[in-house]
C-alpha cells in the first residue's frame, strides 16, 4: 500500500515567522497601529490567516475587518519568501522519504494562493502530490476531514499514512482521522501541544526512521498489538 507523509507547512516544513511577523506589522502600520514582537506573532500561528488577522486586531483594541484580511493577504501572499526558508534539514528529509516511497503531501490552514506561491518560491512544489490548504475544503484543521481530503488527493490511504506538524490542531486531526501524528519539536507549538502524538521528532533528519515506525506502532494497535512507545 502506498505511504503517504502528509506535512503541516507554518513551524513544520519552513520557517515563516519572519515574513508572517512582517506582513502584520505592515498592516498595523497602515491601520496606524503599532507592531508586535516575533513571538507575539509566533503564539498567533496555526489557526489560518483570517485567524492570525483576526488576532492581531483584537491585541489592538480593533475588531475583525473583511478588508484588513483581503489587504494581509494580498501583501503576505506577494512577500511570503522573503525571509522565510525551509528548516534546516528538511529538503534532505524530504528527499530520504521519497527516495524511500513515501508519497508527500501539504496539509495547512494556509490559504491556497499563499501556500503554491511559497513553496513554488522555495523550489518545493514540485515534490508534493497534493496541496490541501486552509481553503481548499469546506473544513480545515482541527477537523480530520481536512486531513482525509488531502490524503485522498494526494491517492493515499488512511491505513498507510502519517501526518507531521508541530501544533495541537495537527495532532488532534490526526487522531480524529485515526493517523499517527509525529510533532515536531522544531517548530512553533510549545510542548504541551504533543500531547497525543505518536512520535516526537527533534530535528527534520529524524523523520525518515521515525515515520515508517510510527505507522507500524498504529497498525499494530489496530491489531490489538502493542502501544505506541514515544
Amino acid at each position: 500500500m502506498q505511504r503517504t507523509a502528509l506535512f503541516d507547512l507554518d513551524g513544520t516544513l519552513v520557517d515563516s515567522a519572519p515574513d508572517l511577523h512582517a506582513a502584520t506589522d505592515r498592516l498595523m502600520a497602515r491601520l496606524g497601529l503599532p507592531g508586535f514582537a516575533r513571538a507575539e506573532i509566533v503564539a498567533m500561528v496555526g489557526d489560518g490567516a483570517r485567524a492570525l488577522v483576526e488576532r492581531a486586531l483584537a491585541a489592538r483594541g480593533r475588531s475583525f475587518d473583511a478588508d484588513a484580511l483581503a489587504d494581509f493577504l494580498a501583501d503576505y501572499t506577494a512577500h511570503s519568501a522573503v525571509q522565510t526558508r525551509p528548516f534546516p534539514g528538511i529538503p534532505e528529509a524530504l528527499d530520504a522519504l521519497a527516495a524511500a516511497g513515501w508519497r508527500l503531501a501539504v496539509c495547512t490552514n494556509k490559504p491556497e494562493a499563499a501556500t503554491r506561491a511559497l513553496l513554488e518560491a522555495l523550489g518545493l512544489l514540485g515534490r508534493f502530490a497534493a496541496i490541501g490548504a486552509g481553503d481548499s475544503f469546506a473544513v480545515r484543521k482541527p477537523d480530520p476531514g481536512h486531513l482525509l481530503a488531502t490524503l485522498r488527493l494526494a491517492g493515499g490511504a488512511p491505513a498507510a499514512a502519517v501526518m507531521v506538524g508541530d501544533h495541537r490542531n495537527d495532532v488532534a486531526a490526526a487522531l480524529a482521522a485515526d493517523l499517527p501524528c509525529v510533532f515536531a519539536t522544531w517548530g512553533y507549538g510549545p510542548p504541551m501541544m504533543a500531547e497525543g502524538a505518536a512520535a516526537l521528532a527533534r530535528t527534520p533528519g529524524e523523520l525518515p526512521a521515525l515515520l515508517p515506525r510510527a505507522l507500524a506502532a498504529a497498525r499494530d494497535r489496530q491489531r490489538g498489538g502493542a502501544p505506541a512507545t514515544r
